[in-house]
């Protein structure tokens, strides 16, 4: 092994004897042998040899420290490499876990040298865990402890007497330790842990190699109950008990190797012993690996692609040999309880089972047909090892006369049919790579990531979310949750075309070009394959392409405009699509990331919802009058005001000076209530600051703060200021001018944890107290707040981007920045605009994952549309280089 030599004893063993103190040459051979392993790794030497090279390094020096003392000559005492370490298994950074360990116990004599040896194992700045234990002391701790049971199931001896670890091993594995039952139901349950711990899913945004599911830790289980059950060596020796095949060890082996190189490499990045991908070092490790651009995908979108297939395949031969070992352990004294399905089929023990292997062979499409089986019967807890393998070893009998077969559409139809948790189903087809054959569009986004904050899941893990909100919409608890999609999902007439959509409203990502007109192009041919009407057909494509018109009108336009609306409800051909697309958008957008679903933009989906809905009833060709629509609105609010005993004089002050568009932007009940405290402030000079929290239904609540006082051009870069450091999220601000010297601004804000104020009414008046005080002065309003970026916002920076466009109906322009997310970001905007002269009116705010995509309606200082190129450009420029000049402080 050509990288162990580098570091040379005989030298290292000369150089220790020299010199005054060991620690010296030892940490030199140490790092120059490290430095001589990492620089292999980068070429591309073999991570097994690199790995067992860095522990074989460790031991000559430790071997050669041991040796400077007296008691290294007893032949009652060694130094044993327990745990990975004691594998043979070591990274740069890994624990390297030792056992002094004695025949009876710690004599006198020794107690000096050994604590000036355990002192210099520390000097050395190695990971270095040890403890001192005689073969009793380790046998009773391994009692009480399944985690040093596990560590002493994995041992060597660096120096000293190899028979006292022999001795020690042999009653370790004794039952008087632990039996196989009990250290098995242990090492289930640890792992069932840890998986949770870890969301009980792979696809975590920044996975940890060891303890994920399908990690390194999955491997090791393994490995310690096969040592423990069958006294083996190495999962390797599994083949020959016909318990693992060649081809699954080779599977295992090939991922083990895969996740070491991931392992090493990122330890080296990191400096420390650091097993989570994190964001701050993907893209090194992905460079370092040899992973590159290819197309419009990224070097580490394709390194975390490999990360995510590779743990996937390991988490299903995890699941085959532990579920042979429940059999073979727990279950040989239970009694069988077997109930047949039909000639295929049979459940045992709650686990579905083929009659015979043969099965798949003779009838195909039995490939589909068990899923279904699983779909039928509730009570059925996952597929029989035995089956597994059964299905593994003929699922390449999947091909285009499979996916076209009649049989088998007809069953995948009824799969989708069938009233059942359909997206745990597919999570079994997916697990075992049968849904990825039979959809081959839908294999080639498995573990397709892309590297943002936004979508926090790879695709195919978002799209199976999707499917399970869709399952979940028609529970109870989804009434209180999601009260108008729960509602509504119940009247479609087809529940198998929005699974369809749901399904492929993704299945184009990673291609090139836009992923919504080429997922409708694939689920136009899933229809005509699955033989579904032309109409189904039409409107599943169109819930593909337009699955994100919703999203995006109601998020990024003023849906207050009737235009807005209007031109939203002529681009759904009928209220039965309008029905599935809400659905399809609600159970989109929460599944997507569990932050940006929150309650506000739960009330601009069931506004745009409502509004569309009654422009469908009224025609789509005879759009609604903007004066009717202001008239209306006053009039109602009018009714509202006069109930209160205010007179039209006092409503006509207030309102002949408002601008049209005050009207137009809020609900008659916030009208009538922001005109009556006006009115009621009087002649109060302190700012007039209105806070209520807003409820469309149990799950759409939002906090309206309302702002009357004279206007100021700084009030928009003031009030944000305030808000932020108050920790308020700003979701949504309008600025309404009057021809007097007063203005009104509201902003829509949430908490930290996306929720309206009213749970915390002590809170909700510091918040009107502060915004008062700080307010109160122009020349006093605070400084741009600071605070640092979040670790994870650092790592997805790219250039801002200011685009402006003429809202000619509305005159006014629109401004869209793009630019990475960091405190401070709408109050710098806010002072920008001042600079230059331009006038906020309204602003959408939406914040997705790191990246922000803000709307600004803006005007000159005259209340028209921004005409000058050249201020355009000026502002353009200005935005861009003061945004992305604070990025990340």
């Amino acid at each position: 092994m050509a990288t162990a030599d580098v570091l040379d004893k005989a030298s290292l063993e000369s150089q220790i004897a020299e010199a005054p103190s060991p620690i010296s040459p030892a940490r030199k051979a140490l790092s120059e042998a490290f430095k001589a392993h990492a620089d292999a790794f980068k070429t591309g030497a073999d991570i097994r040899e690199l790995v067992m090279a860095r522990a074989l390094t460790v031991d000559r020096v430790l071997s050669l420290l041991w040796q400077r003392y007296p008691f290294s000559q007893s032949g009652d005492i060694a130094l044993v490499a327990v745990g990975g370490y004691g594998r043979g298994e070591l990274h740069p950074h890994s624990d390297i876990d030792l056992l002094i360990l004695t025949r009876d116990r710690v004599r006198p004599e020794w107690q000096e040298d050994l604590t000036a040896f355990i002192t210099l194992l520390w000097d050395l700045k190695l990971d270095i865990g040890h403890s001192v234990r005689s073969i009793d002391e380790s046998k009773a701790a391994a009692r009480d402890d399944v985690t040093i049971l596990t560590n002493l199931l994995e041992t060597r001896t660096i120096a000293g007497p190899d028979s006292l670890r022999a001795v020690l091993s042999e009653q370790v594995y004794s039952d008087e330790v632990s039996d196989d039952r009990a250290y098995f139901i242990a090492k289930r349950e640890e792992q069932r842990q840890r998986h949770e711990k870890y969301g009980d899913t792979e696809y975590n945004l920044e996975p940890n190699i060891k303890g994920s599911p399908g990690g390194l830790r999955d491997i090791q289980t393994i490995g310690w109950i096969t040592k423990r059950h069958f006294g083996l060596e190495s999962i390797a020796d599994l083949t020959r008990f016909s318990i693992l095949t060649e081809e699954e060890y080779q599977i295992i082996l090939g991922g083990e190797n895969f996740l070491w190189r991931l392992r090493y490499g990122l330890q080296l990045i990191a400096d420390r012993n650091e097993n989570r991908l994190l964001f701050d070092h993907q893209r090194a490790l992905a460079e370092m690996l040899g992973y590159r651009d290819k197309g419009k995908r990224l070097g580490v979108e394709i390194m975390m692609q490999e990360y995510y297939r590779t743990v996937l395949a390991l988490a299903e031969l995890a699941d085959v040999i532990l579920q042979y070992y429940d059999e073979a352990i727990l279950g040989s004294d239970k009694d069988e309880d077997i109930r047949p399905l039909n000639k295929r089929f049979q459940v045992r023990n709650r686990y579905i089972e083929a009659i015979n292997n043969q099965v798949f062979a003779y009838a195909p499409y039995a490939l589909m047909e068990i899923f279904v089986l699983m779909a039928q019967n509730p009570e059925i807890r996952g597929i029989r090892a035995t089956t597994i393998r059964s299905l593994r070893a003929h699922r390449h009998l999947i091909d285009d006369a499979f996916r076209s077969d009649l049989a088998v559409t007809t069953l995948f139809m009824e799969l989708l049919r069938t009233p059942h948790a359909l997206d745990q189903t597919l999570s079994f087809m997916k697990k075992y790579n049968v849904l990825g054959r039979y959809l081959p569009e839908f294999g080639q986004i498995i573990g397709q990531m892309q590297y943002d904050l936004f979508h926090i899941f790879t695709v195919d893990a978002h799209t199976l979310r999707v499917i399970r909100n869709m399952v979940q919409m028609r529970s109870e608890e989804a009434l209180t949750n999601f009260p108008l999609a729960s509602r509504l999902i119940h009247r479609l007439p087809k529940l198998e075309n929005l699974y369809i959509a749901g399904l492929y409203h993704d299945i184009a990502k990673g291609r090139g070009g836009d992923h919504s007109e080429l997922g409708a192009e694939e689920a136009i041919s899933f229809c005509e394959r699955h033989h579904l009407s032309q109409r189904d057909t039409q409107l599943v494509a169109w819930l593909v392409e337009n699955h994100l018109l919703m999203s995006m009108t109601a998020q990024r336009k003023d849906i207050s405009d009737p235009d807005i609306i209007h031109a939203f409800a002529r681009a759904v051909p009928s209220q039965v699509h309008l029905d599935y697309l809400y659905v399809l958008t609600v159970c989109d957008i929460s599944a997507t990331n569990p932050k940006l679903w929150n309650t506000w933009r739960a009330s601009l989906l069931r506004q745009l919802y409502i509004e569309a809905k009654r422009a469908l009833r009224r025609g789509t060709e005879t759009p609604v009058d903007r004066n009717e629509w202001i008239q209306a609105t006053q009039s109602e609010a009018r009714e509202i005001l006069l109930a209160q005993n205010i007179t039209d004089d006092q409503i006509n002050a207030i309102w002949d000076v408002m601008d049209e568009d005050y009207f137009l932007q809020d609900s008659t009940v916030d009208i009538a209530w922001q005109t009556a405290a006006i009115i009621r402030h009087g002649n109060n000079p302190d700012p007039l600051v209105m806070i209520r929290d807003t409820r469309g239904g149990p799950s759409d609540g939002y906090s309206q703060i309302v702002i009357y006082m004279k206007d100021r051009a700084a009030l928009f870069a003031a009030t944000t200021a305030v808000l932020e450091q108050l920790n308020l999220n700003i979701v949504d601000a309008r600025i309404s001018s009057s021809e007097g010297p007063y203005s009104i601004s509201a902003y829509v804000v949430l908490d930290e944890k996306g929720q309206p104020l009213g749970k915390d009414p002590a809170r909700k008046e510091r918040v009107r107290e502060r915004l008062i005080e700080e307010l109160d002065d122009p020349e006093d309003y605070p400084d741009i707040i600071q605070r640092r970026t979040p670790r994870q916002l650092k790592h997805f920076s790219f250039p801002t981007q200011v685009t402006f466009s003429n809202d000619t109906v509305n005159q006014r322009t629109v401004m869209e920045v793009i630019t990475p997310d960091r405190p401070g970001l709408l109050a710098r905007v806010g002072r920008i605009l001042l600079d230059h002269g331009v006038r906020l009116t309204n602003a959408k705010i939406a914040t997705l994952g790191e990246r922000v995509e803000d709307v600004f309606f803006v005007t000159d200082d005259h209340g028209a549309p921004l005409s000058d190129p050249t201020t355009c450009q000026d502002l353009q420029d200005d935005l861009c280089r003061q945004l992305d000049e604070n990025v990340g402080v």
